[in-house]
This record gives structure tokens, sequence and C-alpha cells, in this order.
């Protein structure tokens, strides 16, 4: 599934708005969940994991309009830790949590280039836009400035190229002319060479359509004898290469490229939970149901059965809530 046209199917979704909704009793649910000594944690993921984001947006309001205190404040003050951080993201509207999540990948200790990466290059135009917009709402300066300000380099060129959300022209048309020339110089400008014309690579691959780079990428390998994968490999390094390789997965298969992303996440010592937390979220009204099977076809195990191995307690609960069944 290609990366355009992943933004529109209903069966990806795990998170289905709640039939019968009324969300009055929602927020008095959670009210007794969070009030006097101790927290009822499970009562707080049955409302929060089983309601859509605008579901949650109207419990939010009604908690507010009964009990004068604010959601999102309260859940904060009640929970802690990693639990905290993903009940907590899922009352963000989506555009917004996004636009936190770049915000402290910029503005934290240490740019976390990754987390940049993944949302620029993995978002449509359109999306992008309502991105950009949120960003600068809720914190008073441009997403693109402050990128600018915090990468140098190829680096910082091929984000802020990424950020203009050129590539998802829709159309199916492709130029195998213009596909061919594309191929021959991306060949041209590294694999001929020494050294890389990286300012070529990076101008084809954030400006062309997702339908057009396919057939350029095939084109590619048959000149270059290799694919277009390794040659980035070898040309490139640190996270100009992480940019141009997820620009690449993203245009063959976006759900295989949050499959991995997931994996990655808990594979190994430790476990990467704003990676995890942050792709979960964020699919979870979109495409996740996609992502879970192509993560059992790529890794031979369930994505919940990773989380179980890999997580705990309330936090472990309340994301296979969100998961929802195995594929």
């Amino acid at each position: 599934m290609a990366w355009w046209k992943a933004w529109i199917e209903q069966e990806g979704v795990t998170v289905k708005s709640s039939s019968h909704f009324n969300p009055d009793p929602d927020a008095e649910t959670l009210y007794k969940a969070m009030k006097g000594i101790g927290t009822n944690e499970q009562a707080i993921i049955d409302v929060l994991t089983k309601r859509s984001n605008a579901q949650r947006q109207q419990i939010a309001k009604s908690f507010k309009a009964q009990f004068g205190k604010d959601l999102t404040e309260t859940l904060k003050s009640e929970l802690s830790g990693k639990f905290e951080r993903l009940i907590v993201a899922l009352m963000y509207l989506p555009y917004r949590y996004e636009a936190k999540e770049l915000h402290d990948a910029v503005k934290g200790l240490g740019t976390k280039e990754g987390v940049i990466i993944e949302i620029l290059a993995s978002r449509t135009k359109n999306q992008l836009q309502e991105i950009m917009k949120a960003y600068e709402e809720d914190y008073g300066s441009s997403l693109e400035e402050d990128i600018q300000a915090d990468t140098s380099g190829y680096l910082e060129r091929i984000l802020v190229c990424l950020l203009q959300g050129s590539r998802d022209d829709v159309s199916s048309f492709v130029d195998p002319g213009l596909a061919l020339q594309d191929a021959q110089d991306l060949y041209a400008a590294g694999e001929k060479i020494r050294g890389t014309d990286e300012m070529k690579f990076i101008t084809i691959l954030c400006t062309r359509s997702a339908t057009h780079l396919l057939r350029v990428f095939e084109e590619y390998e048959k000149i270059a004898n290799k694919s277009i994968d390794d040659s980035i490999k070898s040309e490139t390094h640190g996270s100009l290469e992480e940019a141009m390789l997820t620009v690449v997965k993203c245009t063959r298969n976006l759900h295989s490229y949050f499959a991995e992303r997931l994996y990655y996440a808990m594979k190994g010592a430790g476990t990467r939970d704003g990676t995890l937390i942050r792709n979960i979220v964020s699919r979870s009204e979109i495409d996740l149901n996609l992502i879970k099977c192509h993560f059992k076809k790529m890794y031979g195990k369930t994505l919940s059965s990773m989380i179980m191995e890999d997580t705990s307690g309330d936090y472990k609960n309340a994301l296979l809530s969100l998961v929802g069944s195995d594929p």
C-alpha cells in the first residue's frame, strides 16, 4: 500500500467512535476514578482508549462543565510515568499532538532528528500544513524556522524540502522518460562519481510524486545493479541517510514503515517509549490494523505479543486496548 492512499481506509482503524456515546457519564466515571485517595487506572483505560479523539474532546468539555476542572491537567496530576504520557497523548487533538512531538524534538535537550524525520516523511501535504498551523498557534514560532535553527547542512535542507509536502501529487500518471532521467541523474550523483551530489538526491526524493518515485527506483536498479536503498547507505550516513531511507520506505509502503518503527522501538534492550506511544496513538484512528498485518508478516509475531513482552502494568493494558485484537 503506497503511502498517499493509506489515509482513506476505514478498515485500518483500531479505535472507532463508541456508538450510543454520551460524554456526561464518561466524564463522571473519570471524575470518580480520580477522586479521593488512589486512582482507578482501569476505569480511565476503559473510557479513554475506547473512544475516538473527537469523543475524548467532548468528554473533556463535559468534565470541565460538570466539575470545573481541566481533564488533561487532572490526569497529569493523578497519573505518572509512561502511562501518564500515553493517556495525555490521547487527549491532544491529532495535529496538536504531532506539533507537540515536533516541538519536543526540536526544543528538548539535543535535537531528536528521528522524530522529525518520521513525521515529516510520512505525512501528506495537507497534514503537514495542519501541523505547521497548530505548531505556530501553540508555540508562537514557525516550525520551518525552528527546524532550520536546530539542524544544519543537508539534513536541514531535506527536512525543509519535506515540509513543503511536494510529494503527494496523487495523479497516477508517470512520465517514463522523466523517471528514467531521474534514475540516471541519481546514478550520476552517487555511484558514478567520487563523493556524492546530495542536493540531487534531496531534490528528486522530496519533489516527485510517490507513483513517479516507484518507477524511478525500478529504473535505478536496472542502471546501478543495486537498489536505491543500498546506494543511499553507501553514499550517505547519519541522520541524512536515515531521512533519505525513510522517504524511500514511506514511498514503497507506509504500513511496513510504521511496522518497522514499532518493532525497533521494542527490539533489543530497553524500549523507545516515545516512538511506541506516538505511533500507536497517531495511527490508531488511521491505519493501525493494516500496520498490525504488516508487522505480523514481517516479523512472524503480533504487535500485541511484543507489547506484552516489552511493557507492563497499566501502560501495557492501555497500549493493548488501543492496538485491539490480533490480525
